[in-house]
């Protein structure tokens, strides 16, 4: 039997391995690449992707091409292309996978008229001060710290393209001041459903440590710019001779300069919102202050100020020996400007030599940039801000050059400019950041990275034969689903903590350890205990992650042998149900639908017993049990006169909820049907507690609640009788009781008297939602009961 079952296998491993070559050929000859079609590079960002697609569709649209027969059938590969490359997961799938990875989802079959593309289609791509925010870097931009207003619309809302060019002009008019964002709610549909967006466009201000603020007022731009600037935290103090001087000789201790608008009777002087919005743009780097010499006029005499101007006062400045005290005045009026050359005066972040460098990041926490050279330009001006906004995480800013000790950037891992967070523990314990080089990203992952526990690995420290387990992201930094994840792992880390070690690999330094591993696609996050490997296949999601690994401490799925099979599936107890998923590890379809299987194993834990075949590993049972495409998924329904029997699964949704709907409906009912008459008898005149589900047949949410019901019918067995009343059948009881949609749920608690017909309503339709209220309101009748007989005796 052995001899013939490696005979098979080595049959079907040529079989497989004729198929996969076949595959490699048809992708490298067909021109289909979806990053090829839209002329993008797989590093590009989203914004990048539909600018490109845009241009694409103005080009190639059918509308334009009206004599082109085949207009129609490019423009759909153009389209297909953008829908799965702007989704988050799809890209991830579309690039460990190929198409074989999208057979379930079929985006990008319907498309919009050329004037949608031309007028509606990403109204502030080309818009550089307005950032457009995409679900991966909403909550690290709004929680960085900084101020944020931002504008949540509909490419299909008139009023949201009636406010973009105002929109523009405001966001010019603040640039610096407050960060002025976008998001497209149609491509965020589940962000702005998280968020509360149910009309366009919604307007909110942002800020760390405070709700969001709703703007309800006219869409002028001033009015937006008065109800912005009520955030801005920032003061305009006010000088004269008693406080002048205490000021500059006192910002020495404090570090901070001053920046004074000095008002003259003669020359122009900066206006009040010019003066607030450089406290904005300037806030913990610079205080900002004026004076009017029409009151002051002898200390500005003595600062030789004769007509109006700004002057900015570095930390310990001399008010006596202005060009000694480095005192810098400055002739513009525009904000902006004066920001700049105030900016490129302030001084730079502290230079870490190599002596003190591990004694240094093992007693604070460090973000430092490693540069190489002086004239490395990799630092940005605005960067100066890092220090004031990550003071409140202990967090020190600094430089390491790289050429004065090239040995410990080698042993870090860093040959070219980058920034790193140590956490406090030495030259161990950091991580590297490989998001967006923009103030936001960087305060966001510093913040994150701190708290977490994810470490940078490479040869030395990685995981090989450690006795801990530990999770492993194997990464490119190019790849954009590959950082989407690195924030979703950091909060993972912190649920895991003592459990579970998190560290990273980047492939494009490591190539050699990556191709030991047999990783072939980005990201490829990989779960090491001991001698056991588990890949995980899921969303980029915290949540789902912890699922992943909770499912491995306690598998929700039973892998079956063509022993267990026989013994679990087919000699099954009389009243078990059993689904079975036969895959193979080689399909696309197959590793897309296993987390949804776990998922929904899960779901149906205790009521639905949830299994997997190998068909790589048993080719020859599941040829037997006449398997011919994968994935094959089966319900062995309770036992009949046939052991054999099953059901397979057809539905052309493979995600957990459809099959778990799919499956609830072989489950035999555990809820009553109930007629005019019984309704009367058993509900309202019986000593039982009820919840009746009003439904019609025709009504698809009904049919949708059903196995959901039946759910809640065996949740609450024993206490809680559960019954379904067809209000088509008998619209007269329906009526009565005042069902006025369909389904409509409804509890009749028995009180010692006959029941009202109208119930208790109940507004849910989750079934775990509706038991926990069953039981809240069984344990407080209880208490009142016992609180009653208390009273009587």
């Amino acid at each position: 039997m052995e001899f013939l079952a490696s005979k098979d296998y080595m049959r079907y491993f040529k079989r497989s391995l004729l198929l996969l070559l076949v595959c490699v050929i048809v992708l490298v000859c067909t021109d289909q690449d979806y990053y090829s079609l839209l002329g993008v590079s797989k590093e590009a960002s989203s914004r990048e992707i539909r600018q490109a697609f845009k241009k694409l569709a103005l080009k190639l649209h059918p509308d334009k091409n009206q004599n082109d027969p085949n207009a129609h059938d490019n423009f759909l590969k153009i389209n297909r292309a953008y829908e799965v490359l702007k989704d988050e997961d799809l890209r991830k799938k579309y690039d460990k996978y190929g198409e074989k990875g999208l057979e379930d989802q079929q985006q990008g079959g319907r498309y919009e008229s050329w004037n949608f593309y031309r007028y509606d289609f990403g109204i502030y791509d080309d818009d550089p001060e307005i950032i457009t925010l995409d679900r991966g870097e909403f909550d690290a931009a709004v929680n960085s710290g900084e101020l944020w207003f931002v504008n949540f619309y509909s490419p299909r809302c008139s009023h949201c393209h009636d406010l973009a060019p105002t929109w523009r002009e405001f966001a010019k008019e603040l640039d610096g001041v407050i960060r002025i964002g976008a998001v497209n709610c149609g491509d965020n549909r589940m962000l702005c459903r998280i968020k509360g967006i149910n009309s366009y466009p919604s307007l909110y201000v942002f800020k760390t440590g405070m709700q969001p603020v709703k703007y309800y007022g006219d869409r002028s731009k001033e009015s937006l710019k008065n109800f912005a600037m009520q955030y801005v935290t920032s003061t305009v103090t006010e000088l004269w001779a008693g406080n002048f001087v205490n000021a500059i000789e006192t910002s020495f201790a404090s570090g901070v300069g001053w920046l004074i608008t000095f008002c003259a009777e003669r020359g122009d002087c900066l206006s009040y919102q010019t003066r607030l919005k450089l406290a904005g743009m300037l806030e913990g780097l610079v205080n900002v202050g004026w004076m009017d010499c029409g009151t002051q006029g002898e200390l500005c005499d003595n600062l030789d100020v004769s007509s109006s101007t700004t002057a900015y006062f570095p930390p310990g400045a001399t008010i006596n020996n202005k060009e000694k005290g480095g005192v810098l005045f400055l002739n513009s009026l525009d904000a902006r400007e004066i920001y700049q050359e105030v900016m490129q005066h302030l001084p730079d972040f502290e230079i870490i030599s190599a002596a003190s460098l591990e004694d240094r990041l093992a007693h604070h926490r460090w973000l430092l940039f490693f540069q190489f050279g002086e004239g490395d330009k990799s630092n940005v001006q605005e960067f100066k801000k890092l220090k004031f906004l990550l003071k409140d995480e202990h967090i020190q800013v600094g430089k390491f050059d790289c050429l004065s000790s090239p040995t410990i950037c080698n042993k870090l891992y860093v040959y070219q400019p980058c920034l790193a967070v140590f956490k406090g523990k030495g030259t161990g314990d950091y991580e590297i950041h490989h998001g967006k080089k923009i103030l936001y990203d960087i305060v966001a992952f510093a913040k994150e990275s701190v708290n977490s526990h994810v470490i940078t690995l490479g040869p030395q420290n990685f995981p090989d034969k450690d006795k801990e387990p530990w999770l492993v992201d194997f990464f490119a930094p190019w790849c954009p689903p590959c950082r989407a994840l690195l924030p979703e792992l950091r909060k993972a880390s912190k649920h895991l903590y003592g459990q579970l070690k998190f560290g990273t690999l980047d492939c494009t330094v490591h190539e050699s350890l990556c191709n030991m591993h047999n990783i072939r696609a980005y990201p490829t996050t990989v779960v090491f205990n001991q001698s056991d490997v588990h890949e995980y296949e899921g969303h980029h999601s915290a949540e789902q992650i912890l699922e992943f690994i909770e499912d491995l401490r306690n598998p929700s799925v039973v892998s079956l042998t063509p022993e267990t099979f026989a013994e679990l599936v087919q000699r099954r107890k009389r009243e078990e149900i059993w689904m079975v998923d036969f895959y193979a590890p080689w399909c696309g379809p197959c590793q897309a639908l296993m987390p949804e299987w776990k998922k929904m194993a899960r779901m149906l834990n205790g009521l639905i017993s949830v299994g997997s075949v190998d068909c790589q590993k048993y080719y020859s049972f599941c040829h037997q049990e006449s398997v011919r495409g994968y994935p094959e998924i089966r319900l062995f329904p309770q036992k009949s006169n046939t052991a054999h029997h099953y059901y397979s699964y057809n539905g052309w949704h493979r995600d957990a909820y459809s099959l778990r709907g799919w499956a609830l409906g072989y489950l035999p009912q555990v809820s009553v049907d109930l007629t005019p008459q019984s309704f009367t008898e058993k509900v309202l005149n019986g000593k039982d507690h009820w919840v009746i589900d009003f439904y019609a047949p025709w009504c698809g949410p009904c049919q949708n609640f059903a196995p959901e019901f039946e759910m809640l019918a065996r949740a609450v067995k024993g206490k809680v009788k559960a019954g379904k009343v067809d209000c088509q059948a008998y619209g007269h009881t329906c009526q009565t009781a005042d069902i006025r949609a369909y389904p409509t749920v409804k509890f009749y608690p028995y009180q010692g008297t006959k029941k009202s017909v109208l119930g208790e309503y109940i507004d849910s339709r989750d079934a775990k939602g509706i038991a926990d209220l069953l039981n809240e309101k069984l344990e407080a009748m209880e208490k009142k009961e016992k609180r009653k007989k208390s009273r009587n005796k």
